[in-house]
């Protein structure tokens, strides 16, 4: 017959022995203690650590002992996951003979896998910024692709920003009187404006004066015309 009792003390003396910094007794009936499990330290120092905590129970190590992750630090919560994972696995294969030394061992090479792991997201994670960054700088190179639809909807706008603006502008001038007239509201305004070209005319009339110093080379000029009563200088006079 096995002597539960008996096995579970030995161990108890052994585990004692191999983690005197990180092993301490929580109960004595039942038996239950912590084990503090560190990872190597990384190449920038980092670690990971977690404290295991057991509990014997009745048939142990017929039958798996308790286990949780009493705390930790720098893990993630898939991290726990693989650790509590790793447990039960570990605590299945080795049914029947003691095994807290076994788990401890497993779960420690589990944690300096994750500091390695660690290595490979900081470099993950540097590469994804580093992807953004050239992402947004494209972007920003290239500007906003122009389609029909956000040249409409930018077209509506500057035109609703354009009014606006003339609005604002028309009312400035019309508060500081000096708006100013289109050419055909002066024209409405000013009824001598249509009147003036027509006085012009009266007023010079048939005095038209010819300067004949201008025609004074015209004989020099070759010019052939079939009527011999041609004179230039009459084309300086207008009679009506």
């Amino acid at each position: 017959m096995t002597d539960y009792a008996e096995e579970q003390r030995n161990e108890l003396e052994a585990i004692e022995s191999i983690y005197p910094d990180s092993f301490t007794v929580l109960s004595e009936d039942p038996i239950s203690f912590t084990i503090t499990v560190t990872s190597d330290a990384g190449e920038n120092g980092e670690t990971v650590e977690a404290t295991l905590k057991f509990t014997y129970v009745e048939k142990y190590p017929d039958e798996p002992p308790l286990w949780e992750v009493h705390s930790q630090e720098n893990l993630e919560n898939n991290d726990m996951d693989d650790i509590l994972t790793l447990l039960q696995q570990q605590s299945e294969e080795n049914l029947g003979m003691v095994m807290i030394f076994t788990l401890v061992t497993a779960v420690q090479e589990k944690l300096n896998e994750i500091v390695d792991l660690m290595k490979n997201r900081r470099e993950e994670e540097k590469l994804r910024k580093e992807m953004e960054a050239e992402e947004a700088e494209k972007v920003a190179f290239q500007g906003t692709v122009v389609t029909i639809e956000n040249f409409l909807a930018w077209k509506a706008k500057f035109e609703l920003e354009m009014a606006d603006i003339r609005r604002k502008r028309q009312k400035e001038e019309e508060q500081s009187g000096k708006a100013k007239l289109t050419g055909k509201q002066l024209f409405e305004t000013d009824h001598n404006l249509d009147t003036s070209d027509i006085q012009f005319l009266e007023d010079v009339g048939n005095n038209v004066e010819v300067d004949e110093s201008l025609f004074q080379d015209i004989e020099d000029l070759d010019l052939e015309d079939d009527d011999p009563d041609f004179d230039p200088l009459e084309m300086g006079s207008y009679e009506d």
